[in-house]
């Protein structure tokens, strides 16, 4: 028989389990409370073992395969500090409550060192930089996982700084641009490129890379100290080396270099059509034909291309007398047949050549006839030489005012004007270079040649370097024309017989209005 409980006994069990919730719920208000203000150090030993989690972590990789290690960079724990704290995005709170350090600033363009050598991916793999200094330990794959479980320990701020400095110094931190933004990274090595240059390749230098083609140059390859001095071409060096059979080469003389340079600038080479050259003065008899003939001998000697001195004298000239004639016909021919004239073997057929290889296209020696060639003759005789040849000589008359003139200086590139040694042949070639001044030929007149003819009467009582001085203060350059019997004869000129001095000086007047005209046209 069961027992049933008075209304009094069920009010004191109700009060008795109200007040044990109530007890409950006050401990769990006073547990919690004691749970926030517990310190982070004693929070995880107060914690029953209930709450506490274990977590299994996989086994640590010790070795990282080599290929791996190439290719997937992610995979190398790379230790925080190796890199700055502007790079890493780490805070470091200070030892007392409300004080924190002052975060790095990142370095300015200025800042940096200029030096760079090595790249981002050196520093990361731990490969070696070439040529750099106070190269920084690398880290094996081992020691990098130790860095990141925390079983080494990290560095101080202060050895992050050295360290870091050290490795901007090396070069094997990458770059950051000078707007601070550390996200973006210049490379140190250009793509597909190369971080070794040319000039530290010739220093013995050398990268990993693969390596262009344009490394290959002539002053990396070419041993200098293996290179044979040329045999000498003339004077006593080369018979030495003659007799010698090669063994003893002192080389070219002084004087052979000097004639070597003077072949040189003769053969210059030219663009766009052919230079046109007049040679002019107002009074006959200085030997004004005579120095074309000579100065276009030296030009056809030397040079390999055609050239050509054109008698556009209206008052019958003599420049075809000096060389031997192979033909009659003459520059009214050559109007007269310039329609018909299809390619150079039509026209070699209207010239005489020289053995230097000049051709001479002689003037109308009729003179009833002479005074028809005019500026529209001269046109088409001149447009029909620049089809083929390089240089054209003009030996002009004394009628300076004539209409051949006119066409001639249109044409012109630089004009050569030719003196006596007499007083009166300096003072009329002087006033030729007054009149060109003076009808719009001053860029003529200063880039002007004056040959000095020294076989004229009266030379011997003159003081040429008095003439000499008058002219250097107008023209560019003068050279003195000495005197050769075989000149002086009025005949042909036999180029080969002519004395060393005087060949000498017409490859100076050659090469000097050579270096006159301009090597591309319009230039």
């Amino acid at each position: 028989m069961s027992k049933r409980k008075t209304p009094d006994e069920t009010s004191r069990v109700l009060d008795t389990d109200k007040t044990f919730v109530d007890l409950n719920e006050s401990l769990e208000h006073r547990f919690n409370a004691e749970l926030l203000d517990e310190p982070g150090e004693r929070l995880a030993t107060g914690l029953p073992e209930s709450l506490t989690i274990n977590i299994d972590l996989p086994p640590i990789q010790n070795e990282i395969p080599e290929d791996e290690a190439a290719v997937r960079i992610d995979d190398v724990a790379v230790p925080p500090s190796l890199l700055p704290s502007t790079l890493t995005g780490e805070i470091r709170l200070g030892e007392t409550s409300g004080e924190s350090t002052p975060a790095p600033t990142t370095p300015t363009r200025s800042e940096l060192p200029r030096t760079r050598t090595g790249s981002a991916y050196d520093a990361i793999l731990g490969g070696h930089v070439p040529g750099t200094t106070n190269d920084y330990p690398r880290w094996s794959p081992s020691e990098l996982s130790r860095l990141a479980t925390g079983e080494i320990p990290r560095s101080t701020p202060a050895e992050t700084t050295r360290r870091s400095d050290s490795l901007w110094n090396t070069g094997e931190m990458p770059r950051v641009p000078q707007s601070g933004d550390a996200s973006r990274v210049e490379p140190l090595t250009p793509a597909g490129g190369t971080s070794v240059s040319r000039r530290d390749r010739m220093r013995g230098a050398h990268d990993e890379g693969p390596e262009s083609s344009a490394m290959l140059t002539a002053d990396r390859l070419i041993d200098q100290s293996k290179k044979t001095r040329p045999r000498p071409t003339g004077g006593w060096n080369k018979f030495v080396y003659g007799v010698t059979f090669g063994g003893v080469n002192l080389g070219d003389s002084p004087a052979e270099r000097a004639r070597k340079e003077l072949d040189t600038r003769i053969q210059k080479a030219f663009e766009g059509g052919t230079r046109f050259v007049p040679v002019l003065t107002r009074k006959g008899g200085v030997g004004k034909t005579t120095i074309t003939a000579l100065m276009g001998m030296a030009l056809a000697t030397t040079r390999e291309d055609r050239i050509i001195a054109v008698d556009a004298n209206p008052d019958r000239g003599t420049l075809s007398e000096r060389v031997n004639k192979q033909t009659r016909a003459t520059v009214r021919d050559v109007v007269h047949r310039a329609a018909s004239v299809n390619g150079f073997t039509d026209f070699s057929s209207l010239v005489s050549r020289d053995e230097t290889r000049l051709d001479i296209l002689a003037s109308d020696t009729d003179p009833l006839l002479s005074e028809a060639f005019d500026e529209n003759d001269y046109n088409v005789v001149a447009d029909l030489a620049a089809r083929f040849y390089s240089i054209m000589l003009t030996d002009c008359g004394t009628g300076i005012v004539h209409s051949v003139m006119r066409a001639t200086l249109q044409r012109a590139d630089s004009v050569v004007i030719v003196s006596g040694g007499s007083v009166d042949e300096a003072r009329l070639a002087s006033e030729t270079l007054t009149w060109l001044e003076a009808n719009g030929y001053g860029d003529l007149v200063r880039n002007a040649i004056v040959a000095l003819n020294t076989a004229t009467q009266g030379t011997n009582l003159v003081k040429l370097d008095e003439i000499e001085a008058h002219f250097k203060s107008r023209v560019r350059a003068i050279v003195r024309i000495p005197y050769d019997p075989i000149l002086a004869a009025g005949s042909v000129v036999s180029y080969k017989d002519l004395k060393p001095g005087t060949k000498d000086a017409a490859r100076q007047l050659a090469a000097l209005v050579v270096d006159g005209l301009p090597t591309r046209r319009g230039a």
